[in-house]
């Protein structure tokens, strides 16, 4: 009813007994009718309160808030991690409860493709979207004693999401600059908790190590872990020196529990309200050297990356029962993937690549392609597969189309929207991708992928033989032709966009 609104009253003659307890019963309810119409007139003139129509809360009470319409996202990205070392990947030996329940409830990608076999230049390619020959130059991994890093000004997906009003949160193992000038809460973050580069690395530059690939010997002595002399750094400072890295793991989790918490709108009185959240969990295992919490270990050491992988799984699922129980998992996609194949040289300490050929480091499907989850109940299917191309380099613009953003970047990128087919609404975009190391040796379209190593050529059908175990370079000349031109066609416009690495002021140009 308007506020002009007029109530017309026909009044009827009062003089008898009779009339007058008609009066008093209209006035009644003239009377409860503007208390009703005022308050509803009140409310409907000024906006609600978070809690409207709750019971009051109390001091320290929880309360759920409305859920943000924009959905979170969490990209989990393991170290070293091999093609087959998950339950849904085909692992023999491997359980993964959680992250199978993950496939179950979502879409497993089976060729998904790190855009490195090392480090630091996948990093680099997953947080900016582009090949990383286009942002990091030729390097492929940064040590200790280097002043580089990713350049500040590089659109991250972190930078992306902020522009939406998104959290921002990275958590582990970061390998993209470690001075302060290249942390990640100078590349969007709003906070970071983590080792600032492989877990096998100290500070300072040229602090002694462990005698290195004496990894059973490591195993034995778990309480020596700090040997190592790798630094936790909090935001911008060392926070802890050396970490003791049995805990790591779990300590990762628990600090992106926390910030899962602090967006999900379920709130301590007095706190700030609901913001969709990124968070980039980034663990620093299994890559070597393996550590696990005093209660999990087995002294057993080709148990060692099983554990490891397995106490991982765990730990997801402690981060997806979070979003359960915080009545996100309706609204939040979980993006479970490795930075490149495992370290076959390690043995036990490493994991497993089959049916694919070789691991980190090479170009080969090993090397490259990794395993990869995708999760968000209500949105993607449950149950789905696809062997459809995707890489890491998409996830960005992806990210960007789910969210409503139009990315501005500081160049050109090299990543596709694939949303539609996470979604399965259609295939993959992708059709080629470009294989690098430091520099360029392959490229995949569709089921042919050509490997080129100086004079060296080799020619593999994918569909047929995943293993690349056949070369059909001398039976099919024409189509090796053809993909050495469109290699080196693609690779000269990734390298006329290339862009500068970051450098420290004082750094030697």
């Amino acid at each position: 009813m308007d506020i002009q609104t007029k109530l017309i009253i026909t009044w009827p003659d009062f003089t008898s007994k009779n009339s007058m307890k008609h009066l008093i019963l209209l006035l009644t309810h003239a009377s409860l009718f503007t208390i009703y119409y005022l308050a509803s007139a009140s409310a409907s003139a000024s906006p609600a309160p978070a809690d409207a129509g709750a019971p009051a809360k109390q001091a320290g009470e929880v309360q759920a808030l409305t859920p943000s319409p924009q959905p979170n996202f969490i990209i989990i990205f393991t170290d070293d991690q091999g093609y087959q070392d998950l339950g849904c990947f085909g692992s023999e030996d491997i359980k993964t409860p959680h992250i199978d329940r993950m496939a179950s409830e979502g879409r497993m990608l089976t060729s998904f493709y790190s855009a490195n076999p090392v480090c630091s230049a996948s990093r680099a390619a997953l947080m900016t979207g582009c090949y990383p020959r286009r942002v990091l130059e030729k390097k492929t991994v940064l040590f200790p004693q280097d002043d580089i890093g990713l350049h500040p000004e590089e659109t991250t997906i972190a930078d992306m999401l902020k522009t939406k009003g998104y959290a921002t949160a990275c958590v582990g193992k970061w390998h993209l600059g470690h001075h302060p000038e290249f942390l990640p809460t100078a590349q969007g973050f709003d906070s970071y908790f983590g080792i600032p580069y492989s877990n096998d690395m100290s500070h300072p530059a040229g602090a002694k190590r462990p005698a290195y690939g004496k990894w059973d010997l490591h195993w034995s002595k778990p309480d020596k872990s700090t040997d190592w002399k790798t630094p936790l750094i909090e935001n911008e400072k060392i926070l802890e020196h050396p970490v003791d890295q049995r805990t790591i793991t779990r300590r990762y989790t628990n600090k992106a529990i926390e910030f899962i918490k602090a967006n999900s709108g379920r709130e301590l009185a007095g706190q700030t309200p609901h913001r969709p959240f990124f968070l980039y969990l980034a663990h620093s295992m299994p890559h070597v050297p393996l550590y696990l919490p005093d209660e999990l270990y087995n002294p057993d050491p080709k148990r060692a990356y099983i554990s490891v992988i397995e106490h991982i799984d765990a730990e997801v699922g402690r981060i997806l029962d979070t979003l359960r129980k915080e009545g996100l998992d309706k609204n939040t996609y979980v993006i479970f993937t490795s930075d490149n194949g495992p370290w076959l040289r390690f043995e036990h300490h490493a994991g497993k690549a089959k049916p694919l050929r070789n691991g980190k480091g090479s170009t080969f499907e090993g090397g490259m392609r990794v395993p990869c989850v995708t999760w968000a109940p209500g949105r993607i299917p449950a149950n789905s597969k696809s062997s459809d191309m995707a890489s890491t380099i998409d996830l960005l613009p992806t990210i960007a189309s789910i969210a409503g953003i139009e990315p501005k970047t500081k160049g050109p990128i090299d990543g596709l929207n694939i949303a539609d087919f996470l979604h399965a609404k259609s295939p993959s975009p992708r059709t080629e991708f470009l294989y690098y190391t430091s520099q360029i040796q392959c490229i995949r379209q569709g089921a042919w992928k050509l490997r080129q190593q100086g004079e060296f050529t080799q020619l593999f059908n994918l569909t047929e033989d995943i293993g690349e175990s056949k070369n059909l370079a001398k039976k099919h000349p024409e189509k090796v032709a053809a993909l050495k031109t469109r290699m080196k066609e693609l690779d000269a416009k990734v390298i006329a966009g290339a862009r500068p690495l970051g450098q420290l002021a004082t750094a030697p140009k």
